[in-house]
């Protein structure tokens, strides 16, 4: 398929003639994303996580570990994380040339930085929906979103449910609440201590920990914001301008072979749970294939995914998205979302066909 037809099928066409310029590049190296020539050197692609070495981190590490990546021609490391916000900045910097990032803090890295000369673009979704949630115990009395005014929440300073939460309590009609920050190893911690009435987290993240921390999941309330009126899109894969110019043929090959992994870790988590052990022998299996699994069916393999297609955005529910994280955000300048996101470098239709049939 070219490039042209391509980007006819993709859910949003790049708006400015830069994208389009690139995307004419990607066509013409359109020979090189086979095998690479015996005598060629690999091109180098150093890729951060958006967080630690755990199950979702499958994804990546699963590729990498078969050897997906170096049949492409690409010579691919992959770095833990600290939160999005520093993987964004680090890609705009330099540091690395892909990252895996929530969307909110790429736009709100956008509208905060206009006049930045790097900004990275996001190029591929991973998670279709934001895995933010609202987490409290039974024993506070919380059952619903509406009794969460007025209590006590806790969450670090950068937590994408921390930051989104002005578009749940919107969504939901709740009203003013005290926040309380903390590092995020002692988030769960502070609730079962009874600290905080409530934290916000990742869902896959915080029920996990909480449990770690001796509380029973039937003793946990949960309110994912994607089921409560929040529409947000979650982590994608970001590019800094230098490699979408410099080397176009290099990144559709990149995400090519990590659709190719991903397809077959849905199928198969505890293989991807095995590449994430060999990469942090330490981790317990069991508990980051449930993690693992948690992310493929609430945000990977979502209803919104299989409706709008894996890798792939809606412009209509992006223009909402960056609305939303303006106003939520409160950010310098309004968000373009077309000049976060750009289709022009992901594999065919038939790549991205990576979604296992429902059950």
């Amino acid at each position: 398929m070219s490039l042209t037809s391509h980007a006819r099928t993709a859910s949003i066409s790049p708006s400015r003639r830069s994208w389009m310029q690139l995307a004419g590049a990607v066509a013409l190296s359109a020979a090189a994303l086979t095998c690479p020539t015996p005598g060629h050197a690999a091109t180098p692609i150093k890729f951060q996580l958006d967080w630690r070495f755990e199950g979702p981190s499958a994804l990546f590490l699963y590729p990498a570990s078969k050897g997906y990546f170096t049949q492409a021609g690409l010579d691919v490391s992959i770095d833990a994380g600290s939160g999005s916000g520093g993987t964004v900045t680090r890609v705009a910097s330099g540091t690395y040339d892909l990252g895996l990032a929530d969307m909110a803090a790429l736009m709100e890295f956008h509208a905060n930085n206009p006049d930045a000369p790097n900004k990275p673009v996001a190029i591929m979704m991973v998670y279709n929906n934001t895995p933010a949630a609202a987490f409290a115990l039974k024993s506070s009395g919380i059952k619903s979103p509406a009794d969460l005014a007025g209590k006590k929440l806790g969450a670090p300073v950068f937590d994408a449910g921390r930051k989104a939460w002005p578009i749940f309590a919107k969504a939901n009609k709740i009203g003013a609440v005290a926040w309380t920050s903390m590092d995020p190893p002692l988030r769960e911690t502070m609730l079962v201590r009874g600290d905080v009435d409530v934290i916000t987290g990742f869902s896959f993240t915080s029920l996990l920990n909480l449990e770690a921390r001796g509380a029973k999941p039937q003793d946990i309330v949960t309110f994912p914001y994607a089921q409560y009126g929040v529409k947000l899109y979650g982590n994608a894969i970001i590019a800094s301008p230098k490699i979408l110019k410099e080397h176009p043929e290099a990144v559709r090959a990149f995400l090519k072979a990590f659709a190719k992994g991903t397809k077959e870790v849905l199928l198969n988590p505890d293989a991807g749970i095995a590449s994430v052990k060999e990469r942090d022998g330490i981790i317990n299996a069991p508990l980051e294939k449930r993690r693992l699994v948690m992310a493929i069916e609430q945000v990977v393999a979502s209803p919104d995914a299989r409706a709008e297609g894996f890798g792939q955005v809606k412009l209509p529910r992006l223009s909402l998205m960056a609305s939303q994280v303006g106003d939520a955000f409160n950010t310098k300048t309004r968000v373009n979302p077309e000049a976060v996101w750009t289709p022009a470098f992901l594999p065919s239709a038939a790549d991205l066909n990576v979604l296992p049939a429902r059950k």
